[in-house]
């Protein structure tokens, strides 16, 4: 790296630091928000969003004509139509509200943005995400909104301790993307202050996340459950050597399994944490299953596969998420596919327990993929639309949609090394172009990543 480019990293990283100092103690403020305030926050920003969208935004002044934004409602919502992925994709550059900022040059940011974080035009953060559903998904906001994301997720965190006197502030170790383009990956990046995250990749081989983790001695640990179980396999076994004072899954579903074998391991109970890239957000009481989403940032309606809202104690189909802080992608009702299940609110804010996120790593015998592993790749692979991986017995097999011609050499030599990291030797990865991806014919679900055992 140049120093011009060191310099212009070191920019990128300041002016997050900068907008997330900015927001933090208006966010500790909200924890103590009362329902009424949550109810009058969200009417406010709702009716700026739709006013934004309609003036700004080609595809959601098609999709929203005709709306009075000054008597709308939160309750409103209802009338609308949703977004899915699919759709959100197809219509990327009507729908950002910069006329300035289009898919080619959003997919062409992501593509040279490798290992340090960049921001588009200047303003922007730009991130992708396969996330559980495979498809491929991509989302821009300016360095102000995603500071008011990041804020959203540590403020409880920093209400509830004081400041660490270790230099750069608290830290805590993430256990997750490694590259900027995911939004773990960008966050630890750029961290720094209150609390900073320091980057240990999922994608490492076990061996070299135990020897960095005994090295870094964190007194905080962050990461994907399947991971941290197998740390805390690890921990048990006496490789692993490290007394964090919290521990929180996030990203995938945590298990009962999984909550048992990490709270034995490290000695304390874990937080489990929904933060999805598409802005909706929450976390639980440590060692509780419920999470406490941030409504004052997004509202999210659990619903069923015909859009209905399900009463508390029903498993809904999704849940359409409202996005009231980034206009410049603005979300309305768009669709999750994650599971969740209602119960009583807080203060305003939506509880929910999480039924269904997370997919199962592959094993071949004491070699163990972690779906992360594939996802990092697939992700930076922008005219893959979606894709679907089986389990081999020497490896893996991947079916992806992609509308232009598409070189599989790249990505299927990142594979193979990611599975030699893994441990399995000799791997064979096969990669074959289709139409579509099978679903459920009633539901429209699809399994993104298939054991052996069950194909």
């Amino acid at each position: 790296m140049t120093t011009t480019e060191r310099q212009d990293v070191d920019a990128v990283r300041d002016r997050v630091r900068t907008a997330l100092r900015a927001r933090l103690a208006d966010h500790v403020t909200r924890l103590a928000w009362t329902a009424d305030e949550v109810a009058a926050h969200q009417r406010s920003r709702l009716r700026a969003l739709i006013a934004h969208a309609l003036e700004a935004s080609p595809f959601h002044a098609r999709r929203l004509r005709g709306l009075d934004v000054e008597q709308f409602e939160v309750q409103d919502l209802e009338r609308l139509p949703t977004m899915t992925k699919a759709e959100m994709m197809a219509n990327l550059d009507g729908l950002l509200t910069d006329r300035r900022l289009n898919r080619a040059g959003v997919e062409n940011h992501l593509e040279a943005m490798t290992d340090e974080p960049r921001l588009l035009l200047d303003d922007y953060v730009c991130l992708a995400s396969g996330g559980s559903s495979g498809e491929r998904g991509v989302f821009v906001q300016t360095v102000e909104e995603y500071a008011d994301f990041v804020a959203s997720l540590m403020r409880r965190r920093i209400a509830a301790a004081p400041a660490s006197p270790m230099r750069g502030g608290r830290a805590i170790a993430l256990v997750a993307a490694a590259s900027p383009v995911h939004s773990t990956g960008f966050g630890a990046a750029t961290s720094g202050g209150p609390v900073r995250l320091v980057a240990v990749p999922a994608t490492l081989p076990l061996p070299e996340l135990v020897d960095r983790l005994n090295a870094i001695q964190p007194p905080a640990v962050m990461g994907y459950p399947t991971k941290l179980a197998q740390l805390a396999a690890e921990q048990l076994a006496g490789h692993l050597r490290i007394s964090p004072r919290s521990v929180t899954a996030t990203s995938e579903l945590l298990t009962e399994e999984d909550r048992t074998v990490i709270t034995d391991a490290f000695g304390v109970p874990v937080v489990d944490q929904f933060a999805s890239t598409e802005g909706l957000a929450g976390q639980s009481d440590p060692g509780r299953s419920i999470i406490a989403f941030a409504s004052d940032m997004c509202i999210g309606e659990l619903v069923d596969d015909d859009n209905r809202p399900v009463e508390a104690g029903v498993v809904a189909s999704k849940v359409l998420v409202t996005n009231l802080h980034n206009f410049t992608q603005p979300l309305v009702r768009y669709e999750l596919t994650d599971h969740f299940v209602a119960h009583a609110p807080d203060q305003g804010h939506l509880r929910a327990s999480v039924e269904g996120r997370a997919d199962s790593p592959f094993r071949y015998g004491g070699a163990v993929l972690h779906p992360l592993t594939v996802r990092t790749v697939m992700v930076k692979a922008s005219t893959v639309r979606e894709y679907q991986v089986r389990q081999t017995t020497r490896g893996i097999h991947i079916d992806a949609v992609t509308p232009t011609p598409f070189d599989s050499s790249g990505p299927i030599a990142d594979l193979k090394q990611n599975l030699r990291d893994a441990g399995l030797d000799e791997p064979y990865v096969s990669f074959r172009v289709v139409d579509t991806i099978n679903r459920n014919s009633r539901t429209g679900k699809t399994r993104r990543f298939i054991p052996l055992a069950d194909d």
